[in-house]
């Protein structure tokens, strides 16, 4: 009996997407998925305005490129991370194309009911060998924050918080998060 292969997705496969999907191209597998939720764009805007305001551009401490849903080209694989953030030291100017090829120094995938394993498995796998050093998950539904760091290949959890709890969170702990801000209110 013949083994059938299916082909590796390709970037022509995200570009006849419809519109209200998000594509991804993960482990040579397309996964389109629609949309994210409102509790979950909350999150992700949320936090991302937070970064943004305290680390982004010329703020103290700054130093940093805070982006919401970059496309990222890391070899094979093409994700879309929630939010991602380089330290201008690795990435001094932003590109003019519309996507990146440098693994970013941090990455938070916001979870969700669908893509709760893919972010947490193969896409944790995928960030590990690109050595992003840091990797948030936050929970819009427990209303959580959970942060890991990279080390030796392997991701080590740093802590994990719930909604309303001060937070100082690597790589961003010189300045204290309220959580709470982060959700919508329950």
């Amino acid at each position: 009996m013949r083994e059938v292969r299916r082909k590796p997705a390709t970037y022509a496969d995200l570009e006849n997407l419809p519109p209200n999907m998000t594509g991804q191209i993960i482990d040579g597998e397309l996964w389109a998925l629609p949309r994210p939720s409102v509790a979950h764009a909350q999150a992700s805007s949320a936090l991302g305005a937070d970064l943004q305001t305290k680390f982004g551009r010329n703020g103290p401490p700054g130093g940093w490129w805070i982006l919401s849903e970059p496309e990222l080209h890391l070899r094979a694989d093409v994700l879309v991370p929630d939010l991602a953030g380089w330290r201008r030291a690795t990435l001094p100017a932003l590109p003019n194309e519309n996507f990146l090829s440098i693994a970013p120094d941090w990455v938070l995938e916001v979870l969700s009911p669908s893509t709760a394993s893919i972010d947490r498995v193969a896409k944790a796998r995928i960030y590990a060998r690109e050595k992003v050093s840091f990797l948030w998950f936050v929970d819009p539904e427990a209303r959580t924050l959970e942060v890991l760091r990279l080390e030796g290949g392997k991701w080590l959890q740093l802590g994990a918080w719930p909604a309303g709890e001060k937070v100082r969170a690597e790589p961003f702990d010189a300045v204290e998060f309220d959580t709470a801000e982060w959700f919508l209110i329950p």
